[in-house]
């Protein structure tokens, strides 16, 4: 079988590459999803409920942060996509190193800040009462390991910026499978409790970033990693900057939703309120992955096509993931 390039995302017709791109990501969102409903029955069995809604006050913490990465990659990948579409792959490379360097300068600042406020955060997040201590004890190591989330999440949308969503999905796929046995290993066998959930999930992200590192480092990639690459430019930033803003602004809103319901969750009805409240969000995003499935495989492609000025094939990309997205259209009424 001839081996994908990035090319191909403007040649095959729009329905297959729509397909051969969506199916693998809402795979991988599926696993992800199944994990951590998975992850929440592991936590409620065998440390509490009071755990799972300590996990809940530290997720949007880690979530924002790791939303830092994600927003720098969706910005990134979208000049990337077009830079191949024009067949400048000079500037694709310059904007991925660019990415590694601002991901690793902003994620690292906010886990030092993250660090620094400790204890003025948590409470603010709804870690009160019986969730303060658990809640503190997952954070203070999840948040060594948000770096490695936020290079996961950008390089993830690099990933399918070259047009690669199998090797995307299995970056999904390994955190979601290893979080879950070292959950069983920490937790149930040995005994750690919050310490073992909080390690689980660690080494889930050094799992994944692994990965991640190995398919950018391996003949499967197209990006090179030079260090002078790693150089920040001015106007490549600034457009990432202004790309990457709506993701940014729509994973802070998530943030400051969960820092709002959890206090007044606690403070209507407690610790068992802010449990039921983790477990109800995790069950809505298992419920819409096949959405955000086509808005991942949407973005390659439109940005493929619009960087070789093919803007026919743009138009196509767009109304036939609405259709996909919107009407659930069945996906073997390909081009």
């Amino acid at each position: 079988m001839a081996k994908f390039t990035s090319e191909e995302l403007g040649k095959q017709p729009i329905g297959k590459l729509l397909v051969g791109q969506a199916v693998p990501a809402s795979i991988g969102i599926l696993v992800m999803s199944l994990n951590v409903l998975v992850d929440s029955i592991f936590v409620g069995n065998w440390i509490g409920s009071i755990a799972i809604a300590a996990i809940n006050v530290v997720l949007p913490v880690s979530f924002f942060i790791g939303a830092l990465g994600m927003s720098i990659g969706v910005g990134g990948s979208s000049i990337i996509s077009r830079a191949l579409g024009a067949n400048n792959k000079q500037k694709a490379f310059i904007t991925f190193g660019n990415q590694i360097t601002l991901t690793l300068i902003i994620t690292i600042s906010m886990v030092i800040v993250g660090l620094t406020f400790i204890e003025s955060i948590i409470p603010a997040f709804g870690g009160k009462g019986a969730i303060y201590d658990p809640a503190r004890i997952y954070y203070t190591i999840v948040l060594y390991g948000v770096p490695f989330l936020a290079l996961c999440m950008m390089g993830n949308t690099v990933i399918r910026a070259e047009g690669k969503p199998k090797f995307a999905m299995i970056a999904m796929i390994i955190p979601s499978v290893g979080n879950l046995l070292m959950d069983y290993l920490f937790i149930y066998v040995f005994d750690w409790g919050m310490t073992g959930a909080a390690w689980a999930t660690t080494i889930g992200y050094v799992l994944c970033f692994s990965y991640v590192s190995y398919f950018f480092f391996s003949q499967h990639s197209e990006m090179k990693i030079q260090w002078k690459h790693l150089g920040l430019d001015i106007p490549v930033v600034r457009e990432m900057g202004s790309l990457g803003f709506v993701t940014l602004a729509r994973q802070a809103v998530v943030s400051v939703i969960y820092l709002i319901m959890n206090n007044i969750l606690f403070t209507l009805g407690g610790e068992a309120m802010v449990a039921v409240y983790a477990i109800i969000g995790r069950m809505l995003m298992f419920a819409l992955f096949p959405v955000f499935g086509v808005t991942q495989a949407f973005l390659p492609i439109a940005g493929f096509n619009y960087g070789a000025k093919k803007y026919q094939r743009v138009r196509k990309t767009i109304n036939t993931a609405i259709s996909y997205a919107s009407l659930r259209l069945p996906w073997y009424l390909l081009d």
